[in-house]
């Protein structure tokens, strides 16, 4: 490596460790206010979407038992919790899907690959035993706002 490389890699490093600024969308879940959670955090670029369900204001299941129905749903919210944090669905560069039963992976990939046709995240989906047994699917996303070109 050149000396003239060192003071680039030490200017770098100290610039990421400049304080971010931390926006917090608010989640219309009423259990928010007990856990303790936002439906989504942004710290500078970076958009952390919580776990999100297809569970309505009034503690109801959007789509019953309709694994496709409830990712459409749980897409839905993701995409306006990262509009209150400025960014967009095509901003996601990452999913992570918990499926209740592992045989509704191809419905709930339709979903996803329609929500995220452009975006195309690193996405993955894992068979997991969610707090209700009604939710079938829950999501966490990741965006970096200005990802889509956007932004």
């Amino acid at each position: 490596m050149c000396a003239s490389a060192r003071p680039q890699v030490h200017a770098l490093r100290s610039a990421s460790l400049a304080p971010m600024p931390v926006q917090r969308v608010a989640s219309p879940s009423r259990y928010a206010p007990v856990i303790g959670f936002s439906a989504a955090v942004r710290a500078g670029d970076l958009v952390f979407v919580a776990g999100t369900t297809a569970v309505d204001g009034s503690g109801e299941v959007v789509g019953g038992d309709d694994a496709y129905l409830q990712a459409q749903d749980v897409f839905r919210k993701i995409g306006a919790a990262l509009q209150g944090a400025g960014a967009s669905i095509d901003d996601v560069v990452q999913t992570r899907m918990f499926l209740a039963r592992a045989g509704d992976w191809e419905a709930v990939g339709r979903a996803h690959g329609e929500a995220f046709a452009t975006a195309m995240p690193a996405a993955t989906m894992v068979e997991a035993r969610l707090l209700d047994e009604r939710m079938l699917v829950e999501v966490e996303a990741v965006a970096s706002v200005g990802a889509s070109g956007q932004g």
